[in-house]
C-alpha cells in the first residue's frame, strides 16, 4: 500500500517566525500533536507539542513571544507519497518517530502520515508492531 492512499492530506502548515502559543492553537484547532514547519514554500522542520514543552516552556521561554523555530526540530525526516507502507514504517522505527511529513517527489507537503495511520490501513501487522516496539525503546522526538 502507498503512502498517498493513508496519509492525511489536509495538513497545516506553521512558519518558524510563528509564535508557540499560535502553534499550539493550531494543534489544537486540528486536534494534532504535529505540525511541519515550512518556509519559503519548503519544508524546514517540524514541531510537536512535546517540542513547545520540553524545549521551551519548561525552560522559562514565554510561549507569547518564543518562535516556533525556538523549538522545532530541523533534522528533516520525512516519506515520499509513492513509498510503501512498509518503507515508511522503518524510517519511523530507524529515526523513532510516530509521525512524518510525505512530500511528492519535487519535495513538496502533500501530507502527514502517522503510525497509527499505517497501522489502521497496513496489512503487514509484522510490521507496525515491531515499528512500534522499536520507537517505544528509544527517546522520543515526536
Amino acid at each position: 500500500m502507498k503512502i498517498r492512499d493513508i496519509m492525511t492530506k489536509d495538513v497545516e502548515l506553521v512558519s518558524p517566525d510563528t509564535a508557540l502559543i499560535e502553534a499550539a492553537r493550531r494543534m489544537r484547532e486540528a486536534d494534532t500533536g504535529f505540525l511541519p514547519v515550512g518556509e519559503n514554500d519548503r519544508l524546514v522542520g517540524t514541531v510537536t507539542d512535546r517540542d513547545i514543552t520540553v524545549r521551551c516552556v519548561a525552560e522559562g521561554a514565554d510561549p507569547n513571544t518564543a518562535k516556533v523555530r525556538d523549538a522545532m526540530t530541523d533534522e528533516l525526516v520525512y516519506a515520499f507519497d509513492d513509498m510503501d507502507a512498509t518503507e515508511v514504517a522503518q524510517i519511523m522505527n530507524d529515526h523513532a518517530v510516530r509521525r512524518l511529513p510525505v512530500l511528492n517527489r519535487d519535495k513538496r507537503l502533500v501530507g502527514v502520515v502517522s503510525l497509527g495511520d499505517i497501522a489502521a490501513e497496513a496489512d503487514d501487522d509484522d510490521v507496525v508492531g515491531q515499528t512500534e516496539e522499536g520507537i517505544a525503546q528509544s527517546p522520543p522526538n515526536n
